[in-house]
């Protein structure tokens, strides 16, 4: 059966215009929905609930939209307006994305139609479609979406306008503006979608925090150390922290101020954690104990990651190559957090290389005399860590790019504290 005569079909049954069951089924599966499951959709969004006379659903509250939803209508205010370039069935696509309130919350949006859409508008959107990004529901504007000026605009709370700090990005941000100093800037040439592909990577700093970017159409003005405003980027996770991504549309500006760049954001634990990913942040915590996995090590020479007897979960077995690394667990009295040390932090702690760490294991024969002896010098004292905290599913992870023992008076800094507190 044609996906026509199934629209057909679908009409009778439901008693509704053949037509728009045909536009909507269309619709559906021009995002590749499957057809029975764009079949199932369609009877959900006709089988029942409240619908106005043009038999769009009547508009609902922000809050109320669950994925559950094959299509809603809502009256709101716009946020934000991002534009990029996608590649979607082969083809490059331009889409508009950001975000939308009312009274109740926050929704973001794709539409893949050019509504005229700016930060500020007062809009109801009819028939827009339904779908999960990246856990909540989000709202697809099509061909079969209405947008229309709203009557009455609802008051919200959220800010208007895509202007943030670079401590607040998040993963899935869209259409923001950022103010920011070019801390590092290289230029690189990576196997791209349409072959090889010149990009600029690099870090950003405002007064707030740092962020890695990718510039994936380089511009000519992003350059070391500039103060730049750089509007109409997107974030998306990056090795566990947001990272900034400026495209072809977006629009780069050199400022008429200086940024004081952050040097590193200290924060607790549990803000590192709470916040899904940080980059470049400084925590200071005692070292409770030393994970399984740490002292002298081995590594697949394949893949880099760490072997058991001599096997590689990917390669089978492999000779493998030494290393050094310590999995030391980090408590600030908010929370807690796996640190890692690479080979250099390492040896700094033990006191002395892979050889050294190669001598006392044959002369103990047990490797293990290692990890111990990394334990006894760091369980119980404070340190200064510096590096990118990732959250996973297996939990909270920092892998340092800094270590440092904390020598004053736990006194001092406590009156210091209270001095500044007054």
């Amino acid at each position: 059966m044609t996906a026509e005569e199934r629209a057909e079909e679908l009409a009778s049954d439901l008693g509704v215009d053949k037509e728009e069951v045909e536009r909507d089924l269309a619709n559906l599966l021009e995002y590749s929905v499957p057809i029975e499951e764009a079949v199932q959709s369609l009877r959900r969004k006709y089988g029942g609930g409240s619908r106005g006379s043009d038999g769009a659903p009547e508009p609902t509250d922000v809050a109320d939209i669950t994925t559950d939803d094959a299509a809603a209508s809502v009256t709101a205010v716009v946020l934000t307006v991002g534009k990029r370039s996608i590649r979607y069935q082969g083809e490059e696509q331009v889409i508009f994305e950001g975000e939308l309130a009312d009274a109740t919350g926050t929704i973001s949006y794709t539409a893949w139609t050019d509504f005229g859409l700016s930060p500020g508008d007062a809009v109801t959107i009819g028939n827009a479609g339904v779908r999960e990004w990246e856990g909540e529901p989000e709202l697809n504007l099509g061909e079969s979406t209405s947008v229309t000026p709203a009557e009455t605009a609802p008051e919200v709370t959220a800010r208007v306008g895509g202007d943030s700090d670079l401590a607040v990005l998040e993963s899935g941000d869209r259409g923001r503006n950022v103010e920011v100093h070019v801390v590092e800037v290289e230029s690189k040439v990576i196997d791209g979608r349409d072959g090889e592909t010149d990009i600029l990577s690099g870090v950003l700093a405002d007064e707030t925090a740092r962020l890695p970017f990718t510039d994936w159409n380089p511009h000519e003005a992003i350059v070391q150390d500039a103060d730049l405003r750089i509007e109409n980027v997107y974030v998306r996770e990056f090795r566990g922290v947001p990272s900034v991504n400026v495209s072809e549309f977006s629009t780069v500006r050199p400022l008429d101020r200086t940024v004081e760049p952050a040097d590193s954001s200290r924060m607790s634990i549990r803000e590192a954690v709470s916040s899904g990913g940080a980059y470049d942040v400084e925590v200071t915590a005692h070292v409770v104990g030393v994970r399984d996995g740490s002292g002298l090590i081995q590594r697949c020479p394949e893949c880099g990651r760490v072997i058991q007897k001599g096997q590689c979960r990917s390669h089978g077995e492999v000779e493998g190559v030494d290393d050094l690394r310590v999995r030391a667990i980090l408590d600030d009295g908010t929370g807690t957090v796996t640190a890692t040390l690479g080979e250099e932090i390492t040896a700094d702690v033990y006191g002395g290389g892979i050889e050294a760490a190669r001598e006392a294991a044959r002369a103990a024969m047990d490797q293990e005399v290692v990890a111990d002896a990394i334990a006894d010098e760091l369980v119980g004292r404070e340190f200064r860590v510096r590096g990118n905290v990732s959250v996973d599913d297996y939990g909270a992870n920092l892998d340092a790019s800094a270590f440092t023992a904390v020598e004053d008076d736990p006194a001092d800094r406590a009156r210091a504290l209270l001095e500044a507190v007054r």
